[in-house]
């Protein structure tokens, strides 16, 4: 069982920056499920190519690459009474982003989150991991969700987050690297 865990982490570890491999190595009961390996998959819904759009139900995000196709990615989604849905569009996109909780967030668990008021610069500890993908509303405001790489690999899959849509890094960081600023974005 333990060759088999080494082994499992091995093959995340190779998909992942060498930052994020070394945060992932520091969890070392960390196995990503494969459902939530990113994979090309049929997609019968009809969107646009160059559209995200995120299943919270499911835990995954799609890239529609071509009708009837799309890029699947696990991602870790809001708790239950801070999701969010809808149509939003990417009107940001950051590397190594610094991160600031919202004002909900300190007011909701002021033990957690004041200390970070300030907020906290961008690197591997950042709660926003290696990329942000800012999410604007249909009025050109920021929504304040992101989708967003985690230092927190083992929530991919659930819903534990604040609202926002989680990736591991390497995932975000190969999404960034495939949508523009104005992408569309449909939260179910």
């Amino acid at each position: 069982m333990v060759s088999r865990r080494l082994f499992m982490l091995g093959l995340v570890a190779a998909t992942m920056s060498p930052r994020a491999a070394l945060a992932a190595r520091s969890h070392k009961h960390f196995v990503l499920n494969r459902k939530y390996a990113p994979h090309n998959v049929a997609f019968p819904f009809e969107y646009d190519p160059g559209m995200v759009v995120v299943d919270p139900r499911e835990r995954f995000l799609y890239l529609i690459t071509r009708p009837g196709t799309a890029r699947r990615y696990g991602v870790g989604v809001g708790k239950a009474g801070l999701a969010w849905s809808g149509y939003a569009y990417i009107g940001r996109k950051e590397e190594w982003p610094h991160w600031r909780p919202t004002d909900d967030m300190i007011r909701r668990d002021p033990r957690k989150y004041a200390k970070y008021a300030d907020g906290v610069d961008g690197g591997p500890r950042n709660p926003l991991g290696a990329r942000a993908l800012y999410l604007y509303g249909e009025d050109g405001r920021d929504t304040m969700y992101r989708i967003h790489g985690t230092n927190e690999p083992w929530t991919i899959g659930r819903a534990v987050s604040n609202g926002c849509i989680r990736m591991l890094n390497a995932h975000v960081e190969n999404l960034y690297d495939r949508v523009e600023i104005g992408t569309p974005v449909l939260v179910l």
